[in-house]
């Protein structure tokens, strides 16, 4: 009895977090038609984004090495020297 009461609570939890899911749409499915207080809803969010991405201030550079780096140094490419061969270079 005590197997059969464990089972089915086992049972009963997994298949509660199952329903708990949202549905997921499938390959082919089309997107359901939202209402016009759905549709005045996301304008009404995507404002608010767009507001809120005018309060952000700028920065600037981001540059952490920007005060350390010499930006006036000239970029030069480094060559390697090659003697003759069987000569030591020190």
């Amino acid at each position: 009895m005590r197997v059969f009461f464990a089972a089915t609570v086992i049972m009963s939890l997994l298949t509660a977090t199952a329903f708990a899911q949202k549905a997921v749409p499938r390959y082919g499915d089309t997107d359901k038609d939202m209402t016009p207080s759905e549709i005045a809803a996301e304008k009404d969010a995507e404002q608010a984004y767009k507001r809120s991405l005018g309060n952000i201030p700028n920065q600037g550079s981001s540059d952490p090495w920007g005060a350390v780096r010499d930006t006036d140094a000239p970029k030069t490419a480094v060559t390697k020297t090659r003697g003759k061969p069987g000569t030591v270079h020190n």
